[in-house]
């Protein structure tokens, strides 16, 4: 197993010399900024974010939640960042040639810091700056949602083995996410003394204060929205895409609602909506809601008036709604195919697991947390707490671990899993 450190351990670290780590990001993300700013507020890093471009930043159209948007929360303050001239000729974060910035190279080859951390490999810039850093010997850490999920087959997976080893083999520290992640990178042998725990988290901090702040705001919140007082709500927050199997959980709402009585929300947007207010109007459905898309100081309405969030894809490198709803103290039921759930769903302590596409079987396990109060009571509970320990503390002691290997502890080169690096 990868290194995993105490949350608690952060602080009583040992002194260690100021490491410049610079970071390679697409564009500014809601779920990225908050770790940026508990990294830079350390006193032994130094810590430099490099973008591809300014996605979230100005308003733009996203092509799944189908609205034009731009995040309303912080996304640039609390560290240094630097936005990287991007070169490609039709931009965008969500292609290989959609994000070409040579200027990474610059400072890698000034060696402007003492590592690299990426995210991913599946941009053009990354792999410019996996070069450059090739090129000096830099140390490269690679974080990324990796999940073994989806995996090609035949030659396409002979071909995609090839590669991710000749690029794993230039790696010198690997930020598992999850132990999906982990197991992802040990299938390519890559060494436990190369793996850190920095598990995928969210702004626990921001979203428990929501949580405190609308705590008894259920019954208000609802009235708001339309959405009965009197029975419990399930909720969907999410992008409305075949992925997420949204159907599935109107299919398994319809096969519970005639012994439970309880209402659904999706929070929400995208091509699928359509045709779920169709499959809603034609079955004859009562208390279904579509709520539209929330922002990031929006949705915390959602969850606090919800009782159980559902997660239904069948393909999700993680599933960061998990984290949020657990921070408003829900049960989650989510499919086998949702890879937070491996960590963050306890199957029958604080929710479920069920398996993708079985919308039986999701009905099931609606009604086990639906139709007892107190049950679905103590799963909250234990939502809340599992979460409560798995947080930024926890990504930044992982950090530290993995530059103090890279590094060492005054600055010389530090020893990986065997190997030096320079």
């Amino acid at each position: 197993m990868s290194a995993r450190p105490e949350a608690a351990s952060v602080a009583a670290m040992a002194p260690m010399r100021r490491i410049r780590l610079g970071v390679l990001a697409s564009h500014p993300i809601q779920y990225q900024a908050p770790l940026f700013r508990a990294l830079a507020a350390r006193p032994d890093v130094d810590l430099q974010v490099f973008f591809c471009c300014k996605w979230g930043l100005e308003p733009y159209q996203d092509p799944e939640f189908g609205v034009r948007l731009s995040w309303d929360i912080p996304l640039l303050e609390g560290y240094k960042s630097t936005f990287l001239n991007n070169l490609s000729i039709r931009p965008g974060p969500n292609r290989l040639l959609g994000l070409i910035n040579p200027g990474i190279a610059v400072h890698v080859l000034k060696r402007n810091f003492d590592a690299l951390w990426i995210h991913g490999w599946a941009l053009a810039t990354n792999w410019i700056a996996l070069a450059a850093a090739s090129a000096t010997s830099m140390p490269v850490l690679l974080r990324g949602e990796f999940t073994g999920f989806d995996e090609p087959e035949g030659a396409k997976a002979a071909l995609k083995r090839t590669i991710l080893r000749a690029i794993f083999e230039g790696i010198a520290g690997f930020l598992a996410i999850g132990t999906n992640n982990e197991n992802f990178y040990r299938s390519y042998n890559v060494p436990k003394e190369r793996i850190f725990w920095t598990p995928y988290a969210v702004d626990n901090r921001f979203f428990m204060e929501q949580a405190q702040r609308l705590a008894g705001c259920k019954r208000a919140l609802r009235k708001r929205e339309g959405i009965a007082t009197d029975r419990p709500l399930i909720l969907f927050s999410g992008k409305l895409v075949e992925k997420k199997r949204p159907l599935d959980l109107l299919r398994a709402f319809e096969t519970s609602c005639g012994e439970i009585r309880a209402s659904l929300a999706f929070a929400g947007d995208g091509p699928l909506r359509t045709q779920l207010r169709q499959f809603v109007d034609e079955r004859r459905l009562r208390n279904v809601h579509f709520l539209g898309f929330r922002n990031q100081t929006e949705i915390g309405a959602c969850y606090a008036m919800a009782d159980v969030l559902v997660l239904p894809s069948s393909l999700e490198t993680w599933g960061l709604v998990v984290n949020e709803a657990m921070c408003f103290g829900l049960p989650v039921i989510a499919s086998d195919q949702v890879a937070a759930a491996a960590d963050l769903v306890r199957d029958g302590t604080n929710g479920f697991v069920y398996p993708v596409g079985d919308s039986v079987a999701l009905a099931g396990r609606l009604r086990s947390v639906l139709g007892d109060e107190w049950r679905r009571t103590r799963m909250g509970r234990q939502s809340y707490n599992i979460i409560s320990t798995w947080d930024f503390d926890q990504d930044v002691a992982g950090v530290l671990n993995a530059l103090r290997s890279l590094v060492g502890e005054n600055g010389g080169p530090g020893d990986i899993g065997g190997r030096r690096a320079h």
